[in-house]
């Protein structure tokens, strides 16, 4: 039962690896749509995911090429690829490779790749081959956001002969929410949200939910610290010149970090400049790996920008970060 004056508290009601449902209570009236909606939108459309951009194969010209010995035409190979769930512990784009040969199907197990690459959905079909039949093509795989269409995946670097795809990052599928009144005491006036959250099972449903809170407070923190002085948000140098947002939008490799360091930032999502100082010495603490030597290391290389981790002050000269 709850009780007048209980701080509210997330119960994870259910969870695996593809669905999760998480009851937050209690919550003042109104309190489980704002959370909820916010919660939601940002599940659906903002957590980073990995996908197949474009596709090489062997004896097919363009998407609508029949392939010797294959059961599906080139199209229908594309539709398919579209459903491999991926899991990619890299920020660059890897080539993967898929050789097959002889009677059977042929499905996303069999693409052959390294360590930084997983295929969650092994026993998804992508093709079937007939006896003389064989299937060899080479797969583009890279990190996003959200959905980007072939069109918008036909890119001028594309090397010859790839044929660009429709690709889902959105590593969430689908999210319901629900809030209900709930009794206090003796007070009625409370909501309770009910969160469901379907995943392809690139991730869990809970971590879906902490890295899309932990987004949401990164954007209402620059309400919290409304009339700061822009020097202890990092965003200003001595003398009040401005940062040129160059700084901002360089990707974390230019900051020239020891291999440790880079690789625990890449695990957490963080791609620029920009994405790093939006998080405090609290936030990076809490992943694994991620000491005070990297901490100290990181502040360094900030400072060479007149920048810092969210929440510190720009050190003055002469000062070690």
């Amino acid at each position: 039962m709850v009780t007048v004056g209980e701080k509210p508290w997330v119960r994870v009601a259910e969870i695996s690896d593809e669905f999760g449902l998480f009851v937050l209570e209690p919550l003042p009236r109104g309190y489980g749509a704002t959370l909820g909606n916010s919660l939601r939108r940002i599940l659906l459309s903002s957590l980073p995911g990995a996908a197949i951009t474009a596709v090489k194969i062997e004896d097919a010209a363009h998407e609508f090429s029949v392939i010797p010995g294959v059961v599906e035409d080139a199209l229908h190979i594309m539709l398919n690829l579209k459903g491999v769930v991926i899991r990619s512990h890299s920020d660059q784009p890897k080539v993967v490779k898929l050789k097959a040969k002889g009677k059977g199907e042929v499905k996303a197990g069999d693409i052959e790749h390294d360590a930084e690459i997983e295929i969650v959905n092994p026993d998804m079909k992508i093709a079937t081959l007939d006896s003389n039949g064989k299937l060899n093509m080479e797969l583009i795989v890279e990190r996003g956001k959200g959905y980007v269409s072939a069109e918008r995946n036909k890119k001028s670097n594309l090397p010859s002969g790839y044929i660009p795809i429709d690709s889902i990052f959105t590593p969430i599928l689908k999210v319901n929410l629900s809030t209900e009144e709930m009794r206090v005491g003796q007070e009625i006036n409370y909501d309770r949200l009910v969160l469901s959250v379907w995943s392809n099972g690139s991730i869990k449903p809970d971590d879906a939910v902490k890295e899309s809170a932990k987004i949401l407070v990164r954007y209402v923190d620059f309400f919290v610290r409304l009339g700061e002085k822009t020097e202890t948000l990092g965003l200003e140098t001595e003398g009040k010149e401005e940062i040129p947002s160059s700084a901002l939008e360089m990707n974390i490799e230019d900051l020239e970090l020891t291999s440790r360091s880079l690789n625990c930032l890449k695990k957490m999502g963080i791609k620029t400049v920009g994405d790093l100082i939006g998080y405090s010495e609290a936030d990076l603490s809490e992943f694994k790996n991620f000491g005070t030597r990297s901490l100290n290391e990181v502040r360094r290389k900030l400072a060479e920008y007149k920048l810092t981790l969210k929440g510190e002050a720009v050190p003055s000269k002469g000062e070690k970060p």
